[in-house]
């Protein structure tokens, strides 16, 4: 047993987000926690790595958070901060500046003892030498090259500033600071949010034979699948456990809440009967005191509760655009993509009702492309232009991981000024932000709730063509399953960057694929491409 958290509760402003928690982690478990957003998964992993406490309850339980021995937590967030003018090299030497320091003193060590062999010294460095070897430290150059080869750096990225990196590569860089750590339990919120199917496959690996512990939040189903045994689900504020991974726990809860539901059912009908016998036979004297009995019986029974079904409570709105776009809303002509040498050229037009998925590794210009379309990145050459009418909605993926200080209602509001308090909590509800959900602070805000509160942001303008830089990254099921369903019904243009391979293959009518070699534009749907990939 590495960590338990006994009776545990979680509050954010007098508001209870997680009750009763319950948890055990031990050695080399794999747990899955999950739970639509907003549910207070990312609030858990912020409690067992103690950036938050547990709240107070009003209850006679004994509640605490209880560490066997002295366990290193390794963190990998949704929204990390970075220092963008570091290299990757400083990043990486933070990491290692343990092991560097270990090194120094041996060094030290063996000078001294060249001029004093002392028994003190000889002892010294041997037990700084077994120290060293315990910790791996023979081995992290090896490590390092590994790690960072499998989540696609070379070795000339070790020099480049992080600030060079596109997002998904910098969340890359925070995950192999997290596994080169090699921390007693390794939290991971969402950390094949940025891979692609290869990368994703060997940290499947990875976290499999990891050695020790690793708690993952995660929405892909596969992935789970691959590395939990263990399953936590919060659901109505409460957290309950299940054996085995992702399919494992499908059929298990479908089992228990037709089995609970089966027992609740029976006994209401165990209930109603004995009503029904107390009140033919209270009135009559020698059958009263029966009667009386059978309704005391119902008061001492253990009532069974009934079962709750699933929480499906999902955003909405119109998102009908306020004007029409002309027929042609975005042209290209040999347009040079990039920063300095390392750029792509591409021409490409976009027709009124296109869906065009960007797809392709990190770090090739997917999103770059979208910024140059805003006219945050300038062309290293060629031209492009709007279309008529073009009225333009950016998600910027950069832009949904910035935490304000501001309220929901506030940042939202300050966006909109001209609407009433009303029309803007009635708004933001839509997007389930209800009650005093609108008060909390931004940076305190989920991925997904975060996403979902840009996303409101953007289509109460209500425009015409939407540029979408990986929308649904820290989405849950049934909200990617919303959105999807929302720009499938949009009568107007969509350009969007995903490693969502469904929800491709949802909604693109074309596609632009990136790759090291350049962008090929291909016109129809994701199954027609991979059929013609098959077939050449």
């Amino acid at each position: 047993m590495l960590y338990k958290i006994n009776n545990g509760c979680i509050r954010y402003n007098a508001q209870t987000i997680i009750d009763n928690i319950n948890i055990e982690i031990k050695d080399a478990e794999k747990i899955a926690i999950i739970g639509n957003n907003g549910c207070g998964k990312t609030s858990l992993l912020k409690l067992i790595s103690n950036e938050i406490g547990l709240s107070k309850r009003d209850s006679d339980e004994d509640i605490y958070i209880e560490k066997y021995g002295k366990i290193s937590i390794g963190y990998l967030k949704q929204i990390s901060d970075h220092a963008l003018s570091c290299t990757l090299q400083d990043e990486i030497d933070h990491i290692y500046e343990p092991m560097v320091q270990m090194i120094e003193n041996m060094d030290r060590l063996v000078e001294q003892m060249e001029r004093d062999p002392s028994e003190e010294t000889i002892m010294r460095y041997s037990v700084l030498q077994e120290e060293f070897f315990r910790l791996g430290g023979y081995d992290y150059a090896n490590d390092l090259d590994y790690i960072l080869s499998n989540l696609g750096f070379t070795s000339a990225d070790y020099k480049k500033k992080i600030c060079e990196f596109s997002g998904g590569e910098r969340t890359k860089i925070e995950l192999a600071k997290v596994i080169l750590s090699k921390p007693d339990i390794m939290l991971l919120d969402e950390p094949t949010n940025h891979l692609d199917q290869d990368m994703t496959e060997w940290l499947e690996n990875y976290i499999s034979h990891y050695d020790k512990a690793a708690i993952i939040v995660s929405h892909d189903r596969m992935f789970l699948d691959k590395v939990a045994d263990k399953i936590y689900e919060i659901e109505h504020k409460t957290v309950k456990e299940y054996k085995g991974n992702y399919t494992d726990f499908v059929r298990q809860k479908k089992k228990n809440y037709e089995i609970q539901l089966k027992m609740y059912e029976e006994q209401q009908k165990q209930i109603e009967r004995l009503k029904d016998i107390a009140e033919r036979f209270k009135h009559i004297p020698s059958k009263s005191a029966m009667a009386k009995a059978k309704l005391k019986y119902i008061e001492r029974m253990e009532k069974i509760e009934r079962p709750r079904k699933d929480d499906l409570s999902t955003f909405y709105t119109n998102l009908a655009p306020a004007k029409k776009s002309g027929k042609e809303v975005f042209r290209a002509e040999k347009l040079n993509v990039g920063y300095d040498s390392n750029f792509f050229e591409i021409s490409f037009v976009v027709e009124k009702g296109q869906k065009i998925a960007c797809i392709g590794k990190n770090g090739v210009g997917k999103s770059t492309l979208l910024k140059t379309m805003m006219g945050l990145v300038k062309p290293v050459s060629g031209t492009f232009q709007w279309g008529n009418n073009a009225d333009v909605g950016y998600f910027d993926q950069h832009a949904a991981n910035v935490g304000s200080e501001r309220t929901v209602l506030d940042e939202f509001w300050n966006e909109y000024p001209k609407l009433s308090q009303n029309e803007v909590r009635s708004y933001l509800g839509a997007f389930l932000f209800r009650q005093d959900e609108v008060y909390k602070n931004v940076k305190d805000l989920s991925g997904g709730e975060r996403a979902r509160l840009n996303l409101a942001k953007i289509f109460k303008r209500k425009p015409n063509v939407l540029l979408l830089d990986e929308p649904t990254n820290h989405m849950d099921l049934l909200g990617k399953e919303t959105l999807e369903n929302m720009l499938a019904q949009f009568t107007g243009t969509v350009v969007f960057v995903t490693h969502d391979r469904y929800f491709v293959k949802k909604i693109a009518t074309a596609l632009l694929i990136f790759n090291e070699d350049g962008v090929t534009y291909f016109k129809g749907s994701y199954d027609e491409y991979k059929e013609k990939v098959k077939n050449a």
